[in-house]
């Protein structure tokens, strides 16, 4: 009898999991899924893009030529570009600056966890995080905060801000100068105007007319609250300003300088029998430095850019740090052994083994970037939000703004989605050669 021999060909063709017959059913709610959510929408919005407002009238290409003709579309088509040189080159660097240097620390994994943590919060959230950390306010914007800090930590701001004379004097951008020249002997009256009373510091002594000397300019500075008394004149409730800078200019030149006392007196000793001209410099009354409009017009795209970075940051050293963990440690104790530094083990070794993620991680970011929208929409006040536009808003507001045009903002959904596709196809076309 001869022996049965047991042999797998017969039942190749019907092993489980082979047959396209037997995955349909298990794909067929996925597909139906995705055909309702993706390929539907994205086949009407096509349509839809050569067709008018209301939808009734075919407009051929008109939209698209709107599209590129409209300045609001091209301020967005030009944020989109600045988004796509600066923002995911910027991720990708630090991400892999940030993974390297968390390999050599003990507690890696817990400071990856803390800068991937933006992650795990909604854009919009963010956006409302960020609005209040670049508020002008410097009682309500952190950066503010800092900022106007560390400004009067070497620039004190100024004793007496918006405080002015009351007459004789005329602003100018060095200052207030006197509209009369004086000499030595003279006596001059100084009131000031336009400061708070209770802001006046602990320190100020009642005002007092000064009496003249010789050989010396004399003079007073005290704020002129002229409450029950005349303007101009020197009241009994009236304080002295001390602190005040004056200048005597002559030819245009500060021949002298002197500073007032805590009774608002001052003196010019040891001048000249020339006239000169009082000036009382403009560094008395400036307003205190109140931080930078971040929000302005100007500041607005690289404000949202700098929040997106410190969102996605955790996204690329999450990714280029699982890419440092397959590197081959052989490879970089060859380098080391060989008497490379540790820059040109990270430039020619490191570096060349992590490209293919940091180019998938790079064109990811890319994707991201093109279709931002939660970030502009809530960062940026309605007031500059058309200078801080981008095309998903842009599309959002054309579609379903005032006089919405759906007709429009389909023809900028598609402009988008061809925009995007091209990433998205080189992604997909690296994962299926890295998986062969």
């Amino acid at each position: 009898m001869k022996p049965r021999k047991f042999g797998l060909s017969s039942s190749v063709d019907a092993a489980p999991g082979r047959s396209p017959r037997q995955a349909i059913p298990f794909l067929l709610p996925a597909l139906v899924v995705l055909a309702a959510l993706v390929l539907y929408p994205l086949v009407f919005s096509l349509i839809r893009s050569f067709f008018d407002a209301s939808g009734d009238e075919f407009v051929g290409l008109r939209n698209y030529v709107d599209t590129f003709t409209d300045q609001r579309t091209l301020t967005a088509f030009r944020n989109n570009v600045i988004w796509v040189v600066v923002a995911p080159a910027a991720v990708t660097g630090i991400g892999l600056v940030l993974a390297v240097l968390t390999e050599r620390i003990k507690w890696a994994t817990a400071f990856r966890l803390v800068l991937f943590m933006p992650m795990a919060i909604s854009l919009f959230a963010s956006g409302i995080i960020f609005r209040l950390v670049y508020e002008e306010e410097p009682d309500q914007g952190v950066v503010n905060a800092a900022l106007v800090g560390v400004h009067d930590l070497f620039s004190p701001s100024s004793a007496y801000p918006k405080a002015r004379p009351r007459d004789g004097y005329t602003p100018t951008d060095a200052g207030y100068v006197a509209t009369a020249p004086s000499r030595a002997g003279d006596t001059i009256m100084v009131p000031l105007v336009g400061f708070p009373p209770q802001d006046v510091p602990a320190q100020a002594l009642p005002a007092s007319q000064p009496t003249s000397g010789n050989g010396e300019l004399r003079g007073l500075v005290w704020l002129d609250v002229s409450v029950g008394g005349k303007a101009g004149k020197v009241d009994p409730i009236e304080r002295g300003l001390p602190g005040i800078q004056l200048e005597a200019v002559r030819d245009g030149k500060v021949v002298a300088r002197t500073t007032t006392g805590d009774d608002g007196r001052f003196t010019f000793p040891d001048l000249a029998s020339d006239e000169v001209v009082v000036r009382l410099p403009e560094s008395n009354f400036a307003l205190p430095f109140r931080g930078l409009t971040w929000l302005g017009p100007s500041l607005i795209t690289p404000v949202i850019i700098s929040s997106w970075i410190w969102i996605m940051t955790g996204f690329a050293i999450t990714f280029i740090a699982a890419g440092l963990s397959a590197i081959p440690r052989d490879a970089l104790e060859a380098a080391r052994v060989d008497g490379a530094t540790e820059w040109q083990v990270f430039r020619r070794v490191t570096i060349p083994l992590l490209s293919p993620v940091l180019l998938v991680v790079f064109v990811t970011l890319v994707i991201n970037v093109l279709k931002i929208f939660e970030l502009v929409f809530v960062i940026a006040p309605g007031s500059v939000q058309s200078e801080a536009n981008v095309l998903a808003l842009q599309m959002w507001q054309v579609s379903f703004g005032t006089g919405g045009d759906q007709g429009a903002g389909s023809a900028l959904a598609v402009i988008l989605f061809l925009l995007v596709a091209p990433a998205m196809l080189f992604n997909i076309r690296r994962f299926r050669r890295e998986r062969s």
